[in-house]
C-alpha cells in the first residue's frame, strides 16, 4: 500500500480520501479549513492500517508521498495549492505522481504537466463524474490525461473510488473529456425538463410516462435518477447549479479557443443563470425545470 496525500476535502474529496484510507493506504490530508481536515482524521483514524494525519500546508502534505491527489474548486485554487514555497510541487520528490481530480481548464492541466515534468514528477489530469453519491459509494468515472507511466503508478490508488477510469491521451485530455461530459449533461437535463413540463401540461401522469419511456431509446441516467424528483420539485441532490455554471464557462471558453459553435450549451448556460437568479444556486442541476414553474 502506498503513502499518499489528498488535497481538498470538499464534497467530493472528503469521501474519496476516505476510500483511500479504508483501502489501507496511509493518507495525509490537507484542507484550507483545518477544522475539516481534523474532522476527517478523527472519522478515519482507525480506517485501514491507520496512521492518517492532517498537514498544515500543501507542501507538508506532499512530502514523502508517492501519489498526491487533489480535488479543489477551480484553476485559481489549483494554483494556490500547487505553486509557491508551500505548494504541493515544493514538497514532492522526483518519481512521485500528482493527480488532479479538479474539473478545470485543459490549459492549466498542460501547465501542471510541464511544471511537474521539470521536477521529474508525473502528472495526470483526472476529473471525475458521478457526483457526491459516486464519491461516497466509490463509483466514480475518471477521465484521465497524461502519460502511461504515471497512469500505471496511480491506477491502483485511483481504483479505490472509481468504477471506471481510462487514459484518453496527453495532458489536458482528461479535462477535455470532462467538457464533453458536461455538454451532454446540459443538453439532456434541458430536454428532460421540457419533456416533463410538456407531459404535466398535457395532463399526463408524468411518473407513469417516465416508467414507460425509460425502457426505450429516451432512457438516460438523468431520467432514471432525477425525473421523479424533478416532478416532485425536489432539488437537494447531487451537483449544484453554481458548479455546473463554472464547468460550462470552461467549456464555452475552450469552444471559443477552438472556434467551435456550441449553441445548445450556451443557451442552457443562460437557463442555469435564470435558476441562479431564482435563488437556486445551491440546488442540483435538475432544478432547470423550475424555469417552467415560475
Amino acid at each position: 500500500m502506498a503513502k499518499v496525500a489528498f488535497i481538498g476535502l470538499g464534497v467530493m474529496g472528503y469521501p474519496m480520501a476516505g476510500h483511500l484510507a479504508m483501502a489501507g493506504h496511509r493518507v495525509t490530508v490537507y484542507n484550507r479549513t483545518m477544522a475539516r481536515a481534523a474532522k476527517w482524521v478523527k472519522e478515519f483514524e482507525q480506517a485501514g492500517k491507520g496512521g492518517h494525519v492532517a498537514a498544515h500546508t500543501p507542501k507538508a502534505a506532499a512530502e514523502s508521498a508517492k501519489i498526491v491527489l487533489m480535488c479543489v474548486g477551480a484553476d485559481r485554487d489549483i494554483r494556490d495549492v500547487v505553486f509557491g514555497d508551500q505548494g504541493v510541487l515544493a514538497g514532492m520528490k522526483a518519481g512521485a505522481v500528482l493527480v488532479d481530480h479538479t474539473t478545470a481548464s485543459a490549459a492549466i492541466a498542460r501547465e501542471l504537466h510541464e511544471k511537474a515534468g521539470e521536477k521529474e514528477i508525473g502528472f495526470l489530469d483526472a476529473p471525475v463524474s458521478g457526483g457526491e453519491a459516486g464519491a461516497v459509494n466509490g463509483q466514480l468515472t475518471v477521465m484521465i490525461g497524461g502519460g502511461e507511466a504515471p497512469f500505471k503508478k496511480a491506477r491502483p490508488v485511483i481504483k479505490t473510488y472509481a468504477k471506471m477510469m481510462k487514459l484518453l491521451g496527453p495532458a489536458g485530455s482528461g479535462q477535455t473529456a470532462k467538457m464533453v461530459n458536461q455538454i451532454c449533461i446540459a443538453g439532456i437535463v434541458q430536454g428532460l425538463s421540457e419533456a416533463l413540463h410538456f407531459a404535466l401540461e398535457a395532463g399526463m401522469d408524468a411518473n407513469a410516462v417516465v416508467d414507460v419511456i425509460s425502457k426505450g431509446a429516451a432512457q438516460s441516467w438523468q431520467m432514471e435518477n432525477r425525473a421523479s424528483t424533478m416532478i416532485d420539485d425536489k432539488f437537494d441532490f447531487g451537483f449544484a447549479v453554481d458548479w455546473m455554471r463554472k464547468d460550462l464557462a470552461i467549456v464555452l471558453a475552450e469552444a471559443r479557443r477552438l472556434g467551435v459553435s456550441l449553441p445548445l450549451t450556451a443557451l442552457v448556460d443562460q437557463f442555469y443563470n435564470d435558476v441562479q437568479k431564482m435563488g437556486g444556486s445551491r440546488q442540483d442541476t435538475s432544478s432547470l425545470i423550475r424555469r417552467f414553474r415560475e
